[in-house]
Formats: structure tokens, sequence, C-alpha cells
């Protein structure tokens, strides 16, 4: 189904038409776009293309379509389709100016399509059910069926395979997105399939039954979908755009904001949070929602803070003296009147006027999502060492006021050679990089969540389904050194177990 009528691509068809019966030459593309101000796309649900955030619609895609629609001076109007094989269907009509499927370049499309880059590259992988032995090669999926969805980037790769004389069977499913082809292999009922690399980092921590096996050729770039019917201007138009958004760094902070924080979760810290989120945030849900209020703040964003700081463990002790459910330090819980830090609601409102005060010393000018990020790791670092690692990136060339290029220097604080130049020397500063990567995930995570409607069965179809075995050392009440050594809660993860939306 449509989500808006399809009576403007009709009605330029009959304009078109009308011009001709006329003998009047017809507007360019670009012209009839700004000619009705309004810029039509046509894309498919996707946290990497198109979904609904919290402050309205949202994506990579859609942000840049966004940007190219403020360029032209139009309204963006996205249709959104049930698949790809929906937004090629209405591009080969001419019934949409764009199609944004977050597919690469395929056969055949020349001839129906101009495809133009985005800067997102991305390939087919294998995936498989994590109890089953891992295929180590193409030929040890023989007699194996893989399943994909329809009018994906996997098949012409599958078929290339065929041609080379390997063995191989898979079943395409229209129906299904790559998050219901995961939730297949979650549950067991597919062994096998192939998903883009790019929406398994996205949807990996709801499934993390779900492992990868290897990838099925070099990765390409994702494109924009042009109908040929159409001249070229608006192609035109839209490609001089995103190079100089490339030229300006406007691609790499885009990438950074959707993509930059999906590799905080390995399995073991996945299942965790998963369970925490079932068993320990309802008892404290109604205090971060209630003290997020009061200073007018995300209560998601409070309470991935709050797991990040204690797993919402309102009895936490780490060695240096920091407790309770937002681990505030005694300096700090005087300063801001919290007189019982071990107190659930009294640590919630601390870490909630905390943060406040921190965000108000970021200067104005930055832009959202970087401002808040900045907030994060001065409350975990101190403004003092943020304001040098800012120095820092500054004197090295880069741009202090954006988060992507600060994070490359705040592990610098560590040594000697660069915290000697700074104002306030030493800081571990690798630690608020993982900080705020961790939150902005868990904050991922927990938007998704409470995006996503209950089912007939009142379970959130986005939940991983955890085994018994681990419910009860999961939700056991460790302590303090053994808190200090939970996975995922703030110390960096091993390379080999490294795994943004919506995203602040």
């Amino acid at each position: 189904m449509f989500r808006s009528c399809v009576r403007p691509w009709r009605a330029a068809l009959f304009l078109g038409t009308a011009l001709v019966l006329t003998g009047c030459s017809r507007p360019s593309t670009l012209q009839e776009i700004r000619n009705e101000g309004v810029l039509h796309v046509i894309a498919r649900l996707a946290p990497s293309i198109y979904h609904e955030g919290r402050d309205g619609p949202t994506g990579y895609d859609y942000e840049l379509a966004q940007h190219l629609a403020d360029e032209l001076g139009v309204e963006l109007r996205v249709r959104v389709a049930e698949d790809n094989t929906e937004i090629l269907s209405v591009l080969d009509r001419n019934y949409a100016h764009i199609g944004m499927a977050g597919l690469s370049l395929q056969p055949g499309f020349e001839e129906r399509y101009r495809a133009l880059p985005t800067g997102i590259e991305a390939q087919s992988v294998v995936v498989y059910h994590r109890d089953l032995a891992r295929p180590e090669s193409i030929d040890a999926l023989s007699g194996q069926v893989l399943h994909l969805v329809a009018d994906s980037d996997h098949e012409s790769p599958l078929s290339s395979l065929v041609q080379q004389g390997h063995a191989l069977t898979w079943e395409v499913h229209p129906r299904l997105d790559a998050a219901g082809i995961l939730a297949r292999v979650e549950s067991g009922e597919f062994s096998y399939a192939v998903v883009s690399s790019n929406e398994l980092e996205l949807n990996h921590v709801f499934y993390p039954h779900v492992k990868e096996a290897f990838a099925l050729g070099e990765p390409r770039e994702l494109v924009w979908l042009f109908p040929k019917q159409q001249d070229p201007t608006l192609y035109r138009a839209a490609a001089s755009l995103l190079a100089r958004l490339k030229d300006d760094g406007v691609l790499a902070q885009l990438s950074e904001r959707f993509y930059g924080h999906l590799d905080q979760l390995n399995y073991v810290g996945a299942r965790t949070f998963m369970h925490h989120v079932r068993n320990r945030l309802p008892k404290y849900e109604a205090l971060f929602k209630e003290h997020a209020a009061r200073f007018g703040m995300d209560w998601r964003l409070l309470a991935a803070i709050g797991y990040q700081e204690s797993h919402w463990r309102p009895n936490a002790v780490s060695p240096t003296g920091v407790r309770g459910l937002m681990m505030l330090t005694r300096t700090t819980a005087s300063h801001i009147g919290i007189n019982n830090r071990l107190d659930a609601s009294e640590s919630i409102l601390g870490g909630a006027k905390y943060l406040q005060m921190v965000y108000r010393k970021i200067p104005k000018r930055i832009p959202e999502p970087d401002r808040t990020w900045f907030a994060l790791a001065s409350y975990n670092v101190g403004f003092g060492h943020l304001e040098d690692a800012r120095r820092l990136t500054e004197q090295a060339g880069k741009d202090p006021d954006r988060w992507m290029d600060v994070k490359e220097f705040l592990p610098l604080l560590a040594q000697k050679e660069w915290y000697s130049r700074t104002r306030f020397g030493y800081a571990r500063g690798h630690e608020p990089v993982i900080y705020v990567q961790n939150i902005r995930r868990y904050y991922d995570v927990l938007s998704r969540i409470t995006e996503t409607a209950p089912d007939d069965t009142g379970e959130l179809p986005q939940f991983a389904s955890l085994e018994t075995e681990t419910s009860a050392a999961a939700d056991t009440e460790a302590a303090p050194e053994q808190l200090a050594e939970a996975p995922s809660l703030g110390s960096p993860l091993p390379d080999d177990l490294g795994f943004i939306p919506p995203t602040l």
C-alpha cells in the first residue's frame, strides 16, 4: 500500500499529454518539479532508508533527499512501498522522480534507470543460525536453500556463482524484507539466508542467534534510481548536490550518524541487553520518563545512559566509589543536591540534572546530534578534557564541532606527547569514545523497540528470543567487582567481537 495519493503523478502525465497535443514544448523534469513544488520519492521502510523517528521522518537516504528538496526549494513527498518490486514497478511507469530501494547497480538497470551512487557501500553476505556449523565456503552450501528478499542485490552474484559451476539453490520471498528474513533465521525456520551487509548491521542486535558466514563478492555502492523516461536534468542536479555534500563532509557526517555506532554490541552484550530490557527496565521506566520530562529530554536517552552506567542496577558500586543506577560520584551528587545515590529515583534525577548541566556547556552553534554526543562525552570524561580534545582537533585542521572528528583525538589524551600540550592533562580518552558509541547503540535499540507496536500476542516483534538457560544468570545481581567486568559496560570489546536512524 502507498501512504499518499498517486494523483500528482497522473496529473503530471496528463499535463505532458496536453502539452504535446497543443504543440507546446514540454518543460524539463527539473522545471516540472519546481512548477508543482514537490519532489516525489518512493522508498521502502528500513532504518537505512526511511522510517519515522522520534522527531519525524529520518534515514540516511531520506536525509539526502531532504537536502535535494531544500536545494530545489520544493516539498519532499515520500511514498512508502511494500518492497523493492513495487518500487521498480512504480519507477518503470514513471510515477516517481526517485526510487530509494537500497540497491546497487544491477544487470539490466542501465536500460531502465539512471543510477546515482549515494556514498554507502554494502555487499551480499551469507548468514546462518548460530546452532549450525559455519559454512566455510560457497561449496559448503550445496544442497541447502538460501533465502532472500525479492528484487535484491543478491540474485546476480548467486547466478554468477552458478555459471561458474557451483551448485546453489535459493528461494525468493516477495513479501519479506531483510528484517523478516533475519527473524526467520533467528527462529530456525530458515537455516541460511543472504542479506545486505548494511541491513545486517542495522538489525543484528535484534537477532543475536544470526551469524555471518562470508560475503559474496566485493562491496558495491548503493544507488538512487531515476526513471529513464525522465530527462537527465533532475539526475544532474542530484549528482551535483551529492558531489558538493561529499566535498563538504556532509556525506561522511550522515554516514557517521546512521552507521558509526553499529559495532558496539556483540552476541553476549545483545542478549544481555534484551533480557534486561524485559526484566529490569519496566521497574524504572516510569522514573526515567518522569525525570527526563522535567528537563525536556528523551527518556530513552536517559535510560541508555543508565544502562551504560550500571545495567539498571540501583545498588551498583564501583571500586572508585561511584555508585547508584546512574553511577554518580560523591562530589557530583553533592553539587547537584542528591543525598542518597543508591535510591533509584534520586539517582536518575541526578543523572538527568547533571546531563542538562553539561549539555548547556556545549556551544549552541554545534548542531544536533553532535551537541548531544559531545554532552555525553563530557558527562563521562569531563568538560575540560573534551575541550582539550576539541583544541587538538582544531590544531590538526579538522572540525572541532563534529563528533566524527573529535572522537579521533580523544584517545590521544592518554599519550604524553599529546596530553602534555593540553590544559587539563592526562585522560583515558578512549573511554568517552566507547561510552558515547555504546549509549548511541542502546538508544538506537530502545527507540526502535518503543516505536514498534505489540502484535496480537502482546509481544514486541523486534525482540530477539532469549533462551531460558541464560535467564537466571542474566538477572542475577552481580557483585561490584563483577559489574566492572560485565560485557559491553563501557570497556572496549575485542576486535573480533565488534559488532547509528533511528539515531540521535
